[in-house]
């Protein structure tokens, strides 16, 4: 299998999601060493999970068959240029190269805009849309200040 065909089957899989009732029409296939190790498609309505993008579901998957929480060496093939959500989750598995199909724009046009997610990012915490306050830092510090001491812990 090549480029070609690993967009292909991430693209099939946005057909499969839409076309089966399960989401929106988004998929994405993950790929170490020239073989598919995860696959996903957009689940949100069917699972009433609103994380359960096409992404998501591709890297939890992926880390399950490679056991390791890391997605080092793979590479990402979306339908779709990932939302923010899913931009964030890519960046933390740590991927090599992420492709993707269909633009932010095009999903856009379709209903799915993250423009205003783009643009909270910027915004003062206190003056973003679902406003976000300071509270029990105090007492969760305590396990912040637990994890900097472990001696045992597995860096991420």
């Amino acid at each position: 299998m090549n480029e070609n065909d690993f967009m292909k089957r991430a693209v099939e899989l946005s057909i499969l999601a839409m076309q089966s009732g399960k989401g929106g029409p988004f998929g994405c296939v993950i790929v170490k060493d020239g073989k598919i190790v995860g696959e996903g498609h957009n689940q949100v309505t069917s699972t009433n999970d609103p994380t359960a993008h096409a992404e998501v579901v591709a890297i939890r998957n992926a880390c399950a068959n490679l056991d390791t929480f890391q997605l080092d060496g793979c590479e990402v093939y979306t339908s779709c240029e990932p939302c923010p959500m899913c931009l964030g989750a890519l960046y933390w598995a740590r991927p090599s190269k992420i492709y993707y199909a269909n633009t932010r724009e095009d999903a856009a046009e379709i209903g799915f805009d993250d423009s205003m997610i783009y643009e909270e990012i910027t915004v003062q915490l206190c003056d973003r849309k679902i406003p976000m306050i300071p509270f029990g830092r105090s007492e969760a510090i305590i396990a912040f200040n637990e994890w900097k001491n472990k001696i045992d812990k597995v860096d991420y």
